[in-house]
């Protein structure tokens, strides 16, 4: 399965951006009340220049206390991100994930940013791949 088909299957749910000055207890704001894990940070809307999720406001607040929350968000988001593009493979996806420990990644076509495949996202792709294999299995045993 390729990152089209499951950004296809999301819909057009967009990618939830702040900018690159927004105060860390704005982006904590957000997360809530989207209930999401991660902004993506981008100066224009359409490009990706980090991102910062849940985990990342966590292990500040636990080294640094509420001070952080003071702080904007590029002082703690990853700017180093792992994308991917329309045409990558779901298996690829999940390995990068898995290797890099992160649960969330930005979607890019060229410099901009189409999409967010989410962890889950690839998972319920995957399920779904399966249950069609063992269908397919149970049909080919049964003659059908």
């Amino acid at each position: 399965m390729l990152v089209s088909q499951i950004l296809k299957s999301k819909g057009d749910q967009g990618v939830v951006t702040v900018k690159p000055g927004t105060s860390v207890s704005d982006a904590a704001k957000i997360l809530a009340e989207k209930r999401i894990g991660t902004v993506v940070v981008s100066s224009d809307g359409s490009s990706a220049d980090g991102i910062l999720s849940e985990r990342d406001i966590v292990r500040e607040l636990a080294k640094q206390g509420g001070a952080c929350l003071a702080e904007p968000v590029n002082t703690y988001m990853t700017s180093e991100l792992v994308t991917c593009t329309m045409r990558d493979d779901l298996n690829d996806v999940l390995a990068k994930m898995t290797e890099g420990r992160f649960r969330h990644m930005p979607v890019l076509e060229g410099d901009k940013m189409i999409g967010l495949i989410t962890l889950g996202d690839a998972v319920k792709a995957r399920l779904s791949e399966l249950a069609m294999e063992k269908d397919a299995l149970q049909g080919m045993i049964m003659g059908h």
